[in-house]
């Protein structure tokens, strides 16, 4: 493999990383074969390649970095310090890019693929491993990556391609996002036990005007619908507390730090009391969402259906 020495095409030591990675990228392959071999022949024939097209590529990529990576003696070769170095990050890179191929192929897998599937805090209990319970009925392999957050952060992480499918409210109203309703999940007024309103089944919302709140934090949609609510029955809800989970807040109602509205609890909580609200119609919509335009691997059409069956029975009764 006769070597010739050039400047054209050699990269500059300022060169764009970029630049430089498209260059060398597709030689990569064709230098760790001569280099396990150490005969060119040999690996021509192991990654069925013409051996003047390896040669080539080899003297080109040696051009291209500006360094000896191969010692020649006819077909024979032997890597020189630089090569033995050069060899030893190429390894690791292949390897890294193995990995990763093998990764989004068992993601992409119809038996055992992966969905990552976000959903609100108040999903977690009950309703979410009831659905994954149901699909795995059919799907037993599928495996499913689980992000709990508030409806922005499940959105942010939508558009950022770290989940696939997510449970929020309200359905999302975005150019770049599909959102589907699929249930309605009725809103309560939890009070304590010994509040002057707990003997009642039912309650209108200005009946509560004068009470402390404790509510999730700005920016949560139940936050923004127990806002709204309260404005359509006539007050603005004085803040006591700010949380980020219901059942948190549950426990501050039941130690007579406010009143709240909350969806059903999972399990009934002691030292509190859920009315029913009749006016204003308090309740929330759930529904689900995804990246608009974002081709769906086989175990992730197959949930996003399933989801899209549950439509007006997702809740639990």
């Amino acid at each position: 493999m006769p070597h010739q020495h050039s400047s054209s095409g050699r990269l500059s030591p300022s060169g764009d990383t970029e630049d430089i990675v498209a260059l060398l990228a597709p030689r990569l392959v064709h230098f760790a074969g001569v280099a396990r071999t150490e005969h060119v022949t040999r690996a021509a024939q192991e990654m069925q390649v013409p051996q003047s097209t390896l040669s080539r590529a080899m003297v080109r990529l040696e051009q291209d970095l500006g360094v000896e990576l191969f010692a020649r003696r006819g077909r024979t070769v032997a890597l020189t310090p630089a090569g033995r170095t050069f060899l030893g990050s190429v390894e690791r890179a292949l390897a890294e890019i193995e990995r990763a191929a093998e990764e989004v192929r068992a993601d992409a897998d119809p038996a055992t693929g992966k969905v990552a599937f976000g959903f609100l805090h108040t999903m977690g209990a009950e309703t979410v491993p009831g659905l994954i319970q149901g699909f795995r009925a059919d799907h037993p392999r599928v495996r499913f990556s689980l992000v709990q957050n508030y409806g922005e952060a499940m959105l942010e992480k939508l558009r950022a391609g770290e989940l696939d499918l997510c449970l929020t409210s309200p359905v999302p109203d975005a150019p770049d996002l599909v959102g589907r309703r699929l249930d309605e999940q009725k809103l309560r007024l939890v009070v304590p036990a010994d509040h002057r309103l707990a003997a009642r089944r039912r309650v209108r919302l200005a009946e509560a005007s004068e009470e402390a709140f404790v509510t999730l934090e700005t920016g949560y949609g139940l936050r923004r619908l127990t806002d709204d609510l309260c404005q359509e029955a006539g007050f603005r809800p004085r803040i006591a507390f700010e949380g980020e989970e219901a059942e948190t807040l549950r426990g501050l109602v039941a130690a007579g730090l406010g009143v709240a509205l909350l969806p059903p609890p999972a399990v009934a909580r002691p030292g509190v009391v859920e009315l029913t609200v009749t006016a204003p119609r308090a309740a929330r919509e759930i529904g689900v969402a995804w990246l608009d335009g974002h081709p769906d691997t086989p175990p992730v059409a197959a949930f996003k259906k399933f989801l899209l069956s549950r439509r007006g029975g997702l809740l639990p009764g």
